[in-house]
């Protein structure tokens, strides 16, 4: 897989969330070893077992995860050490303990997920060499019940030791010596017990000198009545190390004696902490497993992109079906780079066995390569400038495409001249397009809307954009191509109309009306599009973009009509969509209109007919059913029946 794209989609951003939920430094190395796979079987069953691991999970059981420390240097080890030290030998002892945990959970969840318990039919308890390692060693050191002869040597340790003891507690109480000590205790130099004696006194002191404090005042002496003693000691803790080294031998001789076994249970273990690692973090991103195809199909229902997480604005998008190229427009930090660097991620993720956050229903393709193209990647150091640096990356890209490609590139043929860039830009898609591949695309040229617009296999799409208050909505909307937004947002920003409109005809050769709108109308039609878009699923959202696209381009052709009736539906331009008149033009020549449940005053100016009243309701149609709510009607019934104290209805 291109390790440009990798970088540019922030994959390792993704390994790193997924290294986070591991919890062995063998399970982290899996990850980092992790790379996108194309063999579409190989990916289904990674899949298939991240979703079985999920569903052991959700039973709510603990998995019996180990922790595996130090098990892989120990097993470096093995073969290449006579003894190992007790802590290693526990070690193994841990391993072996989880792997006997790990296969009884395993072998009660065949059902339930049988590619993820197969695993553990292949690893050993070795009980015998687990029960031996528990006999011989105990708190990280060789038990004296390890062996007879270590016993009785630890025993007689013990004697010549409580002897050595009493010698030295006769000569502190002693008498004839009381005013020659330093002080009453009794101390450990190089390994052999000495009392301080005050200097003047050493040559009164029957033994040796081992050691003089740092003032010279005390001297350490080895007093001669424990010498023989601490002879017979000494060679008593010989045999102990001989016995010790002994039975640390034989131990490790059995562990090199299943040193496969053993290789495969931590393997396994490790295994196993990478795929509850690829299920935790399939949790915690609320993700779906998607269904892969070869057939260079995408299908994303509601994504999100993993990095923003569920501040997220839910993603709609498909590709491969009716055409391979699209073309998204859009205003600048309207959420066109998201969209692409999703479907990129996504693809990756995937591949790698990788559940992605969206709904049921996302489909994925196999791709061989990913190929994209975002962000400037200007380079100081090589004297790259923005339109070069891009310049270089698409003539790999086209290099390396095919039919099993998705290329994704952001603002083709920008940093040029805009007439050359666009020609260009048109040029590389057509090249693109001929090798098979699949193509997203970002762009603000006009031309290009309209070459995707006419040329088969090639769609335009657009990043949804409130003009009243200059936030994107961060939806796509897949059918029809953006609008320049410019003009409104100049307009909205305090720009003179008229040099609005002066720059509408220099643009687009023709006459256009742009009025300056009134603040508090414009933050009610604000809030009314964003009520709507929350409102709408996404589906929904794009039929109904379609839909208005196209109405308001056919009502901007007819005439404006001085005057509007109750129950009429008429087009507000300024909302760029339809609503009902719920009240008659008043003397400023504004007409209320009802839009989403909710009752605006807008300018007739800004009204254009839509269907008459009369050909939506029957003659003599109570309109309150339309204009009213259900109480408003109900307290009205009331009202023209009888008299009812302190009831009251507002008009």
């Amino acid at each position: 897989m291109n390790q440009t794209a990798l970088d540019i989609l922030e994959y390792k951003k993704i390994k790193s969330m997924l290294e986070g939920y591991t919890v062995s430094s063998m399970g982290k190395a899996l990850v980092e070893k992790l790379q996108p796979e194309h063999d579409l079987t190989i990916i289904e069953s990674w899949l298939e077992e991240t979703e079985e691991a999920r569903r052991l999970m959700d039973k709510g059981s603990s998995v019996p995860l180990s922790s595996l420390i130090g098990i892989d240097k120990v097993m470096e080890k093995l073969g290449k050490v006579v003894a190992l030290q007790p802590d290693e030998l526990w070690t193994i002892r841990n391993v072996l303990v989880g792997a006997g945990k790990m296969i009884q959970y395993m072998k009660n969840r065949l059902l339930a997920a049988p590619k993820v318990a197969s695993y553990a039919s292949s690893m050993y308890e070795l009980e015998d060499l687990s029960t031996e390692i528990e006999r011989c060693i105990l708190d990280n050191r060789i038990d004296d019940k390890a062996s007879p002869e270590l016993a009785r040597t630890r025993k007689r340790m013990a004697i010549v030791e409580e002897r050595i003891e009493s010698k030295l507690e006769s000569i502190l109480r002693s008498p004839a010596y009381k005013d020659m000590l330093q002080d009453a205790v009794v101390s450990m130099r190089g390994g052999s017990y000495v009392i301080p004696f005050k200097r003047e006194h050493k040559r009164a002191v029957d033994g040796a000198v081992l050691d003089i404090s740092s003032s010279g005042s005390t001297v350490f002496i080895e007093p001669a009545a424990i010498k023989a003693l601490k002879s017979e000691l000494d060679e008593l803790r010989i045999e102990e190390e001989k016995e010790v080294f002994r039975i640390l031998s034989t131990l490790t001789g059995i562990a090199e004696g299943y040193r496969k076994e053993l290789l495969i249970n931590v393997q396994t273990m490790a295994h196993y902490d990478f795929l509850f690692a690829k299920a935790k973090l399939a949790n915690s991103m609320k993700a779906v497993l998607p269904v892969m195809n070869h057939e260079n199909r995408i299908v994303i229902r509601s994504g999100r992109h993993p990095l923003i997480g569920s501040q997220a604005v839910p993603l709609d998008f498909e590709i491969g079906a009716d055409y391979r190229a699209l073309v998204i427009t859009g205003p600048n930090t309207g959420g066109k780079t998201v969209v692409l660097k999703t479907v990129g991620l996504f693809c990756l993720m995937a591949q790698s066995g990788l559940h992605v956050p969206a709904e049921q229903g996302t489909k994925l393709s196999v791709f061989t390569d990913i190929l994209a193209d975002i962000g400037d990647g200007q380079s100081i150091e090589q004297s790259l400038s923005t339109f070069s640096s891009h310049i270089r990356n698409i003539i790999s890209i086209i290099k390396c495409a095919g039919p099993d490609t998705l290329v994704i590139m952001d603002e083709l043929g920008t940093g040029t001249d805009p007439a050359e860039g666009m020609g260009l830009a048109v040029a590389v898609m057509e090249r693109l397009y001929q090798s098979g591949c699949i193509m997203v695309c970002t762009t603000h040229y006009s031309e290009i809307k309209e070459f995707a617009r006419t040329t088969p296999g090639f769609k335009n799409g657009c990043m949804l954009f409130d003009t009243r208050s200059l936030l994107p909505l961060y939806r796509l909307s897949i059918g029809i191509p953006g609008e320049s937004n410019a003009f409104l947002i100049s307009l909205r920003l305090g720009m003179d109309p008229a040099l609005i409109e002066r720059a509408h005809k220099i643009t687009y050769k023709e006459d256009r009306h742009y009025e300056k709108p009134d603040a508090s109308q414009a933050s009610q039609e604000a809030e009314a599009l964003v009520n709507e878009e929350v409102l709408l699923s996404n589906e929904e959202s794009r039929n109904t973009s379609i839909r208005r696209y196209e109405t308001k381009k056919r009502i901007e052709k007819q005439k404006v009509e001085s005057a509007f009736k109750l129950g009429d539906c008429v087009f507000v331009t300024s909302m760029n969509r339809t609503g009902i008149v719920c009240e008659l033009e008043n003397a400023r020549g504004e007409v209320g209109v009802m839009v989403m449940k909710k009752r605006f005053t807008v300018n007739k100016k800004r009204l254009r007919p839509f269907i008459d009243g009369k050909d939506l309701y029957p003659e003599d149609y109570n309109l309150d059913i339309v204009l009213e709510t259900k109480d408003y009607r109900k307290t009205k019934k009331i009202m023209s029946k009888h008299h009812v104290e302190g009831l009251t209805l507002e008009h």
